[in-house]
């Protein structure tokens, strides 16, 4: 998107102001100025083509420019929201930028377009400079929002899309064991077999729900199916599955725990917190799985050592698709500890972490024992 939303300009209109012209009259220079400081600050812009470094940004520096013409001004202030919007959803749709990445190009903007102003001597007043710093703020602020609006809906779509595409190959990895579990005379053959034809059913449900729903992702509601349920056992059940595919150590403490929560949600939820646990923990350490109670209350600890999460981590993990700096971001579809915060809140709980070297890493799902009062209550995504 290149067109200018206030049609084509020229520095030399006579309705324009002194100033507008002024700036009209740079336009090459700053824009110029702009994608080279740009290419040499931001790590994702540095080889994207011009087309598509420069985007929204002749555009927006025209219209940008008409704000100090007070007969172009209302019609200018609308069409910025606009570009602002349409620059976002591009970068995000276009781009391998993050967030952080809309926001500091727009800010080298806004430095680079006072820099070369001033360096050709062009003096805004001080209200005119105060009018263009508020516009580039909302600039700023409604290019993040598009970006992360267009960012999750694609993440959404990709995530959908993969989990689709798992269920072909998944069936037939099923249906492969099922008929090896039914005709091998080998015990061990079968039994392993069973574990296959159980662990792709689990995968397959998962992947459904994922199609259905994708409810993590989701502001709203988050459906639970509450029944009366024994915590030991989903803790038990957990630390069984986790072993049978795992060559790991797993310190099982539990004791029976009986209240009113979404079997189903809190297993899966307890589940991703011990794959991190494996997956992240040292490897010649213990994993600690427990279930404790306080009034009213129970919570599941999972327990590792190895290398802690950074202080500076300690949101962003439970981010949809993010995970900590000092973890490999190259398995995973990132969505575990969102779940598991998701599904904590929706049973009127929370999850805790602590984390550091002498202590080890853990994950705390603290929840109500009664979840009842909380089903369907719409929790923060």
């Amino acid at each position: 998107m290149n067109a200018n939303l206030t049609g084509h300009l020229s520095p030399d209109q006579e309705d324009l102001s002194p100033a507008t012209r002024a700036i009209l009259a740079m336009r090459t220079q700053i824009l110029t100025a702009w994608m080279a400081n740009v290419r040499g600050t931001v790590r994702q812009a540095r080889k994207l083509p011009v087309p598509i470094l420069e985007n929204t940004i002749p555009a927006y520096f025209d219209t940008l420019a008409t704000l100090l013409t007070p007969g172009y001004a209302a019609r200018a202030h609308n069409d910025l929201g606009a570009v602002a919007s349409e620059h976002g959803g591009e970068r995000a749709r276009m781009t391998e930028y993050d967030a952080t990445d809309v926001i500091h190009e727009l800010q080298i903007f806004r430095d680079t377009l006072f820099a070369e102003l001033d360096r050709n001597g062009v003096a805004l007043s001080a209200e005119e400079r105060s009018v263009v710093i508020a516009s580039i703020d909302a600039t700023i602020r409604e290019s993040a929002n598009s970006f992360a609006v267009v960012q999750a809906a694609l993440r959404e779509q990709y995530v959908a899309a993969v989990a689709h595409d798992l269920r072909t190959p998944l069936s037939t990895a099923q249906m492969a064991a099922q008929m090896i579990e039914h005709l091998s005379g080998d015990e061990a053959v079968k039994r392993y077999a069973g574990k296959i034809v159980a662990s792709t059913q689990r995968i397959d449900v998962m992947t459904r729900e994922m199609l259905d729903r994708i409810s993590f992702s989701k502001a709203g509601p988050f459906p639970l199916h509450i029944a009366q349920v024994d915590m030991a056992d989903v803790a038990r059940e957990v630390a069984q599955y986790a072993q049978s595919f795992h060559s790991v150590e797993l310190h099982l403490e539990v004791d029976p725990v009986v209240g009113w929560w979404c079997r189903e949600s809190m297993q899966r939820a307890i589940e991703n917190l011990v794959n991190n646990a494996i997956k992240y923990g040292a490897r010649e350490e213990p994993i600690r799985l427990s279930v404790s109670t306080t009034i009213e209350r129970v919570q599941v600890l999972v327990h590792n050592k190895g290398a802690p999460i950074a202080p500076e981590d300690s949101e962003s993990i439970f981010q949809l698709f993010r995970r900590a700096g000092n973890h490999d971001a190259g398995e995973g579809w990132g969505v575990g500890l969102s779940y598991v915060r998701r599904v904590a809140e929706a049973h009127g709980g929370s999850v805790l972490m602590s984390s550091s070297e002498e202590e080890g890493t853990s994950f705390v799902i603290d929840v109500p024992t009664d979840a009842r009062p909380f089903a369907g209550a719409p929790t923060a995504a």
